[in-house]
């Protein structure tokens, strides 16, 4: 059985998260202690006992998620179950800077740093209520780029994640997308509905977002990974770190290809997926992509025991 880890992106925040995680293992713990050290803040206090407004701003879920899943990877570990023990590692949008972390290509310290980065530079890089998003469900990818195509009408609209066969994420200006909800639905879409969201991630209008980040990953040495890496952008596994360093860069403006992703490790040989930290959401999107992968979620030290258990029964 091959088994990979993913990791998920923004939207899977909760207060508490990786909390019992950080009582029952040091590791864990630890890892909440170098973000906060990495940032200069207590981000862990308002992981646990903030506010969900705060946490849920662009500039903290991202490390704050980052944190929690490598958490959930350190209490692993500490169990015995390390990340070589997968033969893939992927994650969605800021998930891929958890799935280089676990990996070993980028130290917790560098990525929460990255992260923060991001998140303020994706906030930034289009003023409040000019973008947004919105998902499409029960239409196709194909048909869900011509719809965001007739939509754009001159602005930016562009299918910004193909999370699973029957759900796609379109993103860029508002007007433009809330055509696009209204195109959907005219073209037989179950459901379009806009999204909560504070910017229009993976569209061109995120350019100024990839400058920033683009000289901030040239101000760190990307390791090789352990595992090979799934990248969002190819929906293909990379392990050289130059590659690693573009493709992140070209992460900020493009699409998500999870769907993709989900397959071509299914071709690979890919027979069991552990979304590792807060959350579900990627279960539920690999379940709709191939049903005949095995599934688990990672986020609490009852899951960890329980991952470790039935481990031991396979042996």
């Amino acid at each position: 059985m091959t088994r990979a880890f993913v990791f998920p992106g923004q939207g899977a925040q909760t207060i508490g998260m990786g909390r019992d995680l950080a009582d029952a293992y040091p590791a864990a713990k630890a890892v909440f202690d170098e973000v906060d050290a990495a940032l200069s803040e207590k981000l862990s206090d308002l992981i646990w006992e903030g506010d969900i407004e705060t946490l849920t701003l662009t500039a903290n879920a991202q490390p704050a998620l980052m944190a929690t899943s490598l958490a959930a990877v350190r209490a692993l570990e500490a169990e015995g179950v390390s990340v070589e023990s997968a033969g893939f590692v992927a994650g969605h949008s800021l998930g891929e800077y958890s799935a280089l972390t676990a990996a070993g290509a980028l130290t917790v310290s560098e990525a929460a740093v990255l992260l923060r980065a991001r998140g303020e530079a994706m906030q930034k890089a289009v003023p409040p209520g000019d973008g947004a998003m919105a998902a499409i469900l029960g239409l196709d990818i194909a048909a869900v780029r011509a719809v965001a195509e007739e939509a754009a009408d001159g602005q930016v609209c562009a299918a910004a994640n193909d999370n699973d066969p029957g759900q796609v994420v379109v993103s860029g200006h508002r007007a433009a997308v809330e055509r696009a909800v209204d195109i959907a639905k005219s073209k037989g879409a179950k459901r379009a509905v806009m999204l909560p969201v504070s910017a229009p991630f993976h569209c061109a209008l995120m350019a100024p977002a990839a400058e920033v980040m683009a000289e901030a990953l040239d101000k760190v040495d990307i390791a090789e990974p352990k595992v090979p890496v799934v990248s969002n952008v190819k929906a293909e596994a990379v392990q050289s770190p130059a590659m690693i360093r573009d493709l992140l860069v070209e992460q900020v403006t493009g699409a998500v290809r999870w769907r993709e992703s989900v397959q071509h490790m299914a071709a690979q040989g890919v027979t069991e997926i552990w979304e590792i930290g807060a959350g579900k959401a990627l279960i539920g999107m690999v379940r709709r992509i191939d049903r005949s992968i095995a599934t688990r979620a990672i986020g609490t030290s009852a899951d960890v025991e329980a991952a470790v258990a039935a481990g031991k029964e396979q042996a």
